[in-house]
């Protein structure tokens, strides 16, 4: 069996985005665990293939496009997957209609592109949805937030998306209740990677871990790199050292920080405590390094989805709805559920801290008594992707 599987994948300019390649990385390992090859939608094909050992092409693309000429691109698109329209010769579209046509099913991978905030990727997944359709190769929708803002043509699109979806999987709550609005009876469950490379080994245990975006959703910057260099701080002396920086969004090579890391120095030179940066690395040394942590302070998804199934109590800095969502519904199915606006990380983010520290030990006990089901679940979940794709 192969499965056309699209994911934001792809490391350009040598910046790697831990957590969505996690969940490409995820689709990769539950499938061929169940026989299946992939076939990667990517924006760096080659460098995709040589990182996962897969067949990969390129994205069909809507960057760049306004809202007319991304729904010309559409019916273009589809025209030509239907055999009626044509495609410039050099069109990437051409190898996507290829793959999907080779292969016996589509998987849009997890992610949280689902969402007006990125009209691209929502033309990007109707587009691949629609070749599917048109080919006559089944489709599955796995691992998503849905919104929570989605609106006029952007919400038609992906209810037409789900609709052609034999699955279709979301991972928190608000997500689950938005595809029941859309008219689809939708899995819920934990995110895509919370399991991935369970066996990687473990660096470093213990201490403080620290990985925060660099987007602030119009937080002062300079307010915020003193509020959290506080909120860090007072975190070391509740779970002592060592205290590490990761970058879930960062350079792989270069010795300048980028991404993520260039806030991660800003509220490291606030700080009054010591401390270090471990490099981006790949998703299995992010997942281990999240894991063995006693404390972990994220702005950022991922790290949350890493840790919160190894009991370790998660503080989420939040920046705006979209956030607060993943954040929330990552943590609650561990039954964890402290969270903060970036903008209050000392005021409240401290006192929560505080609190999160004490009940660290049926934080962890409660991660234990869920793993099991999760993980049943979870298995459950993936045989019945393989055999709706077969």
């Amino acid at each position: 069996m192969r499965v056309v599987t699209l994911g934001d994948v792809g490391v350009i300019d040598d910046m790697m985005h831990i957590g969505d390649e996690a969940m490409f990385r995820a689709a990769r390992d539950e499938l061929a665990d169940r026989g299946a090859a992939v076939t990667s939608v990517s924006s760096v094909p080659a460098e995709t293939a040589e990182r996962y050992g897969v067949t990969a092409v390129g994205r069909i693309r809507f960057d760049g496009l306004d809202r007319a000429a991304s729904e010309a691109r559409l019916g273009a698109v589809l025209a030509a997957a239907d055999g009626t329209g044509a495609l410039a010769d050099d069109d990437p579209a051409h190898a996507v209609i290829a793959a999907v046509a080779d292969a016996d099913g589509v998987l849009i991978a997890g992610g949280g592109n689902m969402a007006s905030t990125w009209p691209l990727h929502v033309y990007e997944r109707a587009a691949l949805g629609g070749v599917a359709q048109r080919l006559g190769r089944p489709l599955v929708v796995s691992g998503q937030t849905l919104g929570p803002d989605l609106r006029g043509r952007d919400r038609e699109l992906v209810a037409q998306l789900v609709h052609s979806a034999r699955l279709v999987g979301v991972r928190e709550a608000a997500s689950h209740a938005l595809a029941a609005d859309l008219g689809v009876t939708a899995r819920l469950g934990v995110d895509d990677a919370s399991f991935v490379s369970a066996d990687a080994a473990a660096p470093v245990t213990g201490g403080v871990l620290v990985s925060l975006s660099l987007s602030l959703g119009g937080a002062s910057r300079a307010e915020t790199v003193a509020a959290v260099a506080a909120l860090v701080d007072a975190a070391a002396e509740l779970a002592g050292e060592p205290v590490r920086f990761h970058a879930h969004f960062g350079a792989l090579t270069g010795a300048s920080p980028r991404g993520d890391a260039v806030l991660h120095d800003e509220v490291r030179a606030a700080m009054r405590t010591g401390s270090t940066v471990v490099p981006t690395g790949d998703v299995p040394a992010a997942a281990a390094l999240a894991r063995s942590a006693s404390l972990l302070i994220t702005g950022r998804y991922h790290p949350a989805v890493f840790a919160a199934p190894a009991g370790v109590p998660v503080l989420g800095l939040v920046t705006d709805e979209y956030t607060a969502v993943k954040q929330r519904g990552a943590l609650a199915h561990w039954g964890q559920q402290a969270t903060v606006p970036i903008s209050a990380a000392q005021s409240d983010g401290i006192p929560n801290l505080r609190e999160l520290w004490a009940e660290r030990d049926g934080v962890r006990a409660e991660a234990g008594r869920r793993r099991p089901g999760h993980l049943a679940e979870f298995g459950g979940w993936w045989d019945a992707v393989a055999d709706a794709l077969a």
